[in-house]
């Protein structure tokens, strides 16, 4: 596409797109001057959609009116959120319904699945990861190795990107999958890294990690809303992801996790169990002896957390609204594209670290700067952008498609010039 350095031709792209009402959904912090900021960290919290608070009122109000009787009585049936909840994300994460669900927060589901798809033995015991996964990653993992009794600087494998380089190459990856060959136990990596806004190959890391013998399962707190998925389609074992990234449903919200549904009937596959994982139709009469739900809801541990759930359903309500990812995608690559088009224009001395190629990115572009870094990002502070710092020297910028508009990104780009 042939952008423009115009407003006009921000405004003409904000007149054109599909998606422009969408921004009237959500509020926008106030700067000091009483105009609404440019939003663009939507990689690390999302705007709090209008209907959120209306969403939670309703939930108080049957809580209110029904007691412990909402769980079967109110208007949404506590007891079944789940199925509802798993419906709307199904899509987002290109699942089957019953392969998803709705639960947690991001790093507790990642040690309940890896409990179930980290099953080292003598020979097969490592797990392959990206070098500067996102920390909680880093200690869940090596969290769940030292569980095992196992060390590790020798069970986890790190693999980096090439010297010079700010990303890592997909055959790299697939090299060093068939290398470790059948040691590995497991290959985890997150969907986008959070660092450098990196879009993996999930399909080919997933048929990599298969060809070999070991589970492969993503962490998609980057991912999950941003870029489209196929989970289903691509085979990946297990995958989770949290909900107050570009799911906009609140600080530290309710997550999700996916199971494949070849492993649903697998009397081999361990995991930790609770009670409200258990057979439904006979949960109540509360038997001894784990009988887990049909799906990835037998994965679930605790009762629904209902006023949280309330708060995701309003905002994956919109999703599937604005015409769900394809749509957003569309507007996500062109979005993207012209900040970095922008950026090109500035004479200031900054590299974009996140891949050019649109597929290989989503909504967030990541600028490596120089020793003056941190006052540029005051600087835009200053100005009424919210972005986002990541020591030791990078700016992320992104431009969310669901409420950022091209008019946004036109401004940002003149701060930046």
């Amino acid at each position: 596409m042939l952008y423009e350095d115009n407003l006009p031709f921000a405004k003409q792209m904000d007149a054109q797109d599909p998606l422009r009402g969408f921004k009237d959904q959500f509020h926008f912090p106030k700067h000091h001057d009483g105009s609404d900021t440019l939003y663009f960290c939507g990689n690390s919290l999302g705007l709090q959609p209008k209907n959120t608070e209306g969403a939670i009122a309703e939930a108080l109000a049957h809580w209110r009116q029904y007691g412990v009787e909402g769980w079967f009585l109110s208007e949404k049936p506590w007891l079944s959120v789940h199925r509802d909840m798993s419906e709307l994300a199904a899509p987002i994460v290109g699942a089957k319904p019953d392969e998803v669900v709705i639960m947690n927060t991001l790093t507790v589901n990642l040690h309940l699945l890896m409990v179930s798809f980290y099953r080292p033995t003598t020979q097969r015991f490592k797990i392959l990861m990206e070098a500067g996964a996102f920390p909680s990653d880093q200690y869940a993992v090596e969290s769940q190795v030292r569980f095992h009794g196992l060390d590790p600087k020798i069970a986890i494998v790190e693999i980096k990107p090439r010297v010079g380089e700010d990303c890592l190459r997909t055959e790299d990856i697939l090299q060093t999958i068939e290398n470790e060959g059948d040691t590995l136990s497991l290959v985890l990596f997150g969907g986008i890294n959070y660092y450098t806004g990196q879009f993996f190959d999930l399909q080919k890391i997933t048929e990599g990690g298969h060809r070999v013998g070991a589970r492969v399962g993503f962490d998609l707190a980057h991912a999950a809303g941003n870029v489209p998925l196929q989970l289903h389609d691509w085979g990946v074992d297990f995958a989770v992801w949290c909900g107050y990234k570009y799911l906009n449903s609140g600080p530290g919200s309710i997550a999700g996790a996916f199971v494949h549904e070849r492993h649903f009937s697998d009397p081999h596959l361990p995991r930790f169990a609770g009670w409200w994982g258990y057979n439904e139709s006979k949960r109540f009469q509360m038997e001894a002896g784990f009988e887990p739900m049909h799906g990835a809801a037998g994965w679930q541990i605790s009762t629904a957390q209902i006023i949280p759930v309330a708060m995701h359903q309003a905002s994956l309500q919109l999703f599937k609204e604005a015409g769900g990812m394809p749509v957003l995608y569309e507007k996500a690559k062109t979005l993207t594209g012209y900040l970095a088009f922008l950026l090109g224009k500035s004479s200031y001395a900054f590299k974009i670290i996140t891949p050019s190629v649109s597929t290989e990115r989503g909504s967030q572009l990541s600028v490596l700067t120089d020793e003056n870094g941190k006052k540029l990002f005051d600087y835009l502070a200053e100005n009424g952008v919210i972005c986002d710092w990541r020591e030791p020297n990078v700016i992320r910028l992104a431009p969310a498609p669901m409420y950022c508009s091209y008019e946004d990104v036109w401004r940002l780009g003149q701060l930046m010039k």
